[in-house]
C-alpha cells in the first residue's frame, strides 16, 4: 500500500507544480496564449508515462521549459520534442522533425531530410566526395542504413550515410535507454535524428536555436536561460566536434548581446 500513497503523491506534485501561477507565467512569458495547450498536452505525456509521473516535478519543468524555448511541441506523436524518464529526472530530446523544423526557421536552409535507406540503394559509399543512392533500386525490405541530407539556399548541400550497426552503436553509447525507451519503441525515428544531427553538427551553418537543440539533446536541463545541461547518460555525445563548455559561454555572451 505504501507504494501506491506515494505514487499518488508524486502525482499530484507534478499536476499541483504546474498550477502555479509562477510556473504558468513562465510558459506565458515563452509561448503567450498557446501556453495553456502546451501545459495541456505536457500532463498527457505525463500521465501517460508512470515512470515520468515518478520524476522530480522540476527536471520535467526545465525539460518542459527547453521546448517551449525552442517553441517545439512536445505531444509525443508529432515527433518535434521528447521528456523522457531518466531514473528520478526528466531528459529532453529533440526529435529528427524538431531539427528539421529548427533549420527551417533559420532560413538558410533550401532543403533538409532523413530517410532509411534499403537493401540495393546504396550505389556507392565515399566518405569524401558524398554517398550515391538510387532509390528506384530497392531490392528487398530491409534497412541497411540511414541517409540525411541537407542544401543551403547559398548552394551548398551535403550528404552523410550510416549503416544500421554504426546507428546502433551510437546509440547504445549515448543512450543508456537504448533497450527499453524511444530506441526501442520508434527505431526508425531515432536513427534519422542521429545521422541527421551528425550531418547537421558536422557541416551546416547552426543558428543559435539548432545549437541549444543538439547541446540540450539527452541532457537534464539544470537552467533554460544559463544553458546549464548535465548528461546524465553514458557520456555527452559531440559529433559536432564543439567544445561545449566554450560553445555555451559564447552563446550566452551572443544571447545577451542580442537582447
Amino acid at each position: 500500500m505504501e507504494h501506491t500513497h506515494t505514487h499518488m503523491e508524486t502525482q499530484i506534485t507534478v499536476k499541483s507544480f504546474f498550477q502555479r501561477e509562477d510556473v504558468k507565467s513562465k510558459f506565458s512569458e515563452l509561448l503567450g496564449n498557446r501556453s495553456t495547450q502546451f501545459i495541456t498536452s505536457l500532463m498527457s505525456v505525463v500521465n501517460n508515462n508512470s515512470y515520468l509521473r515518478n520524476a522530480e516535478p522540476q527536471s520535467i519543468y526545465m525539460s518542459a521549459m527547453m521546448a517551449a524555448a525552442l517553441d517545439l511541441p512536445i505531444n509525443q506523436s508529432l515527433g518535434f520534442a521528447y521528456i523522457v524518464p531518466y531514473g528520478k529526472q526528466a531528459q529532453f530530446q529533440v526529435g529528427y522533425k524538431g531539427l528539421i523544423q529548427l533549420a527551417l526557421r533559420s532560413g538558410q536552409f533550401k532543403t533538409i531530410s532523413a530517410t532509411p535507406v534499403y537493401e540495393g540503394q546504396l550505389i556507392s559509399s565515399n566518405p569524401l566526395t558524398g554517398f550515391v543512392f538510387d532509390f528506384e533500386k530497392k531490392q528487398s525490405d530491409k534497412v541497411i542504413g540511414y541517409a540525411a541530407y541537407f542544401s543551403l539556399i547559398n548552394g551548398f548541400e551535403k550528404t552523410t550515410f550510416a549503416t544500421i550497426e554504426e546507428i546502433e552503436k551510437h546509440g547504445k553509447k549515448f543512450s543508456k535507454t537504448f533497450n527499453n525507451g524511444s530506441w526501442k519503441t520508434d527505431f526508425d525515428a531515432m536513427a534519422q535524428k542521429t545521422v541527421l544531427k551528425m550531418l547537421l553538427s558536422k557541416y551546416a551553418p547552426l543558428s543559435i536555436d539548432m545549437q541549444k537543440a543538439v547541446m540540450a539533446d539527452q541532457a537534464v536541463i539544470k537552467n533554460v536561460e544559463d544553458m546549464d545541461f548535465e548528461y546524465v547518460d553514458n557520456g555527452k555525445e559531440q559529433p559536432q566536434q564543439i567544445d561545449t563548455t566554450n560553445r555555451i559561454n559564447q552563446l550566452k555572451t551572443e544571447s545577451n548581446e542580442g537582447k
